[in-house]
C-alpha cells in the first residue's frame, strides 16, 4: 500500500496554497506523488455536498445534523478513491490530500456537545475506514490559524464580497466552535499541528511550507 498524507485546517488556513507548494517540493525532491483535494467538486459525487454548502438544506451548518452531513462527504470520498486515486495508492504511490475524513471530524463534531465528541469520532472513523473501506491516513497535518486571521485572508480571497462565502465560512461563531473542536480532534486522533500565525498576522507561506515538507518527507522516507 501507499502512504496517505492529509493537509487539514479550517477555512482560510491556507490548505490549497500549502498543498500546491508541497506537491511541487516533493516532486522536485524525487518523491512520486498524486495530489487530490476534497470535496471533489468536478464529480457528480459531490452533489449533496454542494447542496449542503450552498444552503439548500438550511441556512446554518446546524440545520443538518453531523451524522447526515458526514455521509454526504463520505460518499464523495469513496467515489474519488474508487475512480481516481485508489489504483495509485494500492500500487504504493504516496497520496497527498487537501481535506479528508478529518474535515468531518472537525467541522461536524463542532455541532455537538463536547461530551459527544469522542463517540462521534469513533463512529466516523469506523464508518469510513472500516465499513466503507477508504484508506486511513498515515499522517494528518492540521494547519491551525486563528479565526480572526483566517477571516482577513478569506475577505481577500472574495475581494470583500461576503456573499461569496459558503455557510461555513460566513458563520464566525461556528468557526470558533470548529477551532475548539479541532484542537480536541487533533489531540485525540494524533494529528501533527502546525501553527500558521504569529500573533495577529499569518506566517509566510514559505515558512509554513518548510515545516510541512520536513514532516512529510520524514514519513515518505
Amino acid at each position: 500500500m501507499g502512504k496517505l498524507i492529509v493537509i487539514e485546517g479550517l477555512d482560510g488556513s491556507g490548505k490549497s496554497t500549502q498543498l500546491e507548494m508541497l506537491k511541487v517540493r516533493l516532486t522536485e525532491a524525487g518523491f512520486p506523488i498524486t495530489a487530490i483535494s476534497f470535496p471533489d467538486y468536478e464529480s457528480d459525487s459531490s452533489a449533496l455536498v454542494k447542496m449542503y454548502l450552498s444552503g439548500k438544506f438550511g441556512d446554518k451548518p446546524s440545520d443538518v445534523n453531523p451524522y447526515a452531513a458526514s455521509l454526504f462527504y463520505c460518499v464523495d470520498r469513496y467515489a474519488s478513491f474508487k475512480t481516481k486515486w485508489g489504483n495509485d495508492y494500492d500500487s504504493g504511490r504516496a497520496i497527498i490530500a487537501g481535506r479528508y475524513t478529518t474535515s468531518n471530524a472537525i467541522h461536524q463534531a463542532s455541532k455537538l456537545k463536547e461530551s459527544e465528541w469522542r463517540p462521534f469520532l469513533d463512529w466516523l472513523y469506523d464508518i469510513e475506514y472500516e465499513k466503507v473501506g477508504i484508506p486511513k491516513p498515515d499522517l494528518v497535518i492540521f494547519l491551525d490559524m486563528p479565526v480572526e486571521v483566517s477571516q482577513k485572508l478569506l475577505s481577500g480571497r472574495y475581494h470583500g464580497d461576503e456573499g461569496g462565502k459558503d455557510i461555513h465560512e460566513r458563520d464566525i461563531e461556528y468557526l470558533n466552535r470548529c477551532r475548539s473542536a479541532a484542537k480536541f480532534v487533533a489531540d485525540y486522533s494524533g494529528y501533527k499541528t502546525v501553527c500558521c500565525a504569529a500573533g495577529n498576522e499569518p506566517r509566510s507561506p514559505e515558512d509554513i511550507s518548510d515545516e510541512l515538507f520536513s514532516l512529510v518527507a520524514e514519513i515518505l522516507r
